[in-house]
């Protein structure tokens, strides 16, 4: 028996969480829970902070698509494929492509993400508030939303340097 894959399934917009629950009830009338072993709408925790006041919001990772982790066989592509809502496989023509361990780590399916957004800019005064440079203080330099990141100058040894600091380890001032 091959091996289980992660599968990126294109759906109609809007309809995500019904081909989610329609995969997983064919996958439970036609015994295929060893072949379909997980279908997944990529959702994302994004804290949202405005004037100091944080509030939890979850949105959909990538509107318009799931994610299924199965073996490919002919049985589980027809299973999908057929499913109500589902326009394809994302892949060149009809064969779908798995995803690699690389494309993998963003989605967080190795675990859950929590995004952070926060209301600092470049030259904001901020001070650390853990980890490693806990307390200490510092002007952004450089902010990657992405890695949920900012760059802050920190003195060592008599030098400034550039350190990456955590969103959710910085706190603004003033």
């Amino acid at each position: 028996m091959s091996e289980a894959k992660w599968y990126v399934v294109h759906t109609y917009s809007g309809y995500e969480n019904k081909v989610k629950a329609n995969i997983e009830k064919t996958i439970e009338n036609r015994h295929l829970e060893d072949q379909i072993l997980e279908v997944r709408v990529p959702m994302e925790d994004v804290v949202e902070v405005k004037n100091g006041t944080k509030k939890q919001v979850q949105r959909k990772l990538f509107p318009g698509y799931v994610l299924l982790n199965m073996v490919m066989n002919d049985d589980t592509w027809y299973v999908v494929r057929n499913t109500r809502g589902v326009t394809g496989f994302v892949g060149p023509g009809s064969k779908p492509v798995p995803l690699t361990p690389e494309e993998m780590l963003p989605l967080g399916i190795q675990g859950e993400s929590r995004r952070v957004e926060v209301d600092l800019e470049v030259g904001d005064s901020v001070v650390v508030t853990g980890g490693a440079w806990k307390d200490t203080a510092g002007v952004i330099q450089n902010i990657n939303k992405t890695k949920q990141v900012v760059t802050i100058n920190v003195e060592l040894f008599g030098r400034e340097t550039p350190v990456e600091i955590s969103f959710s380890e910085v706190k603004k001032v003033g």
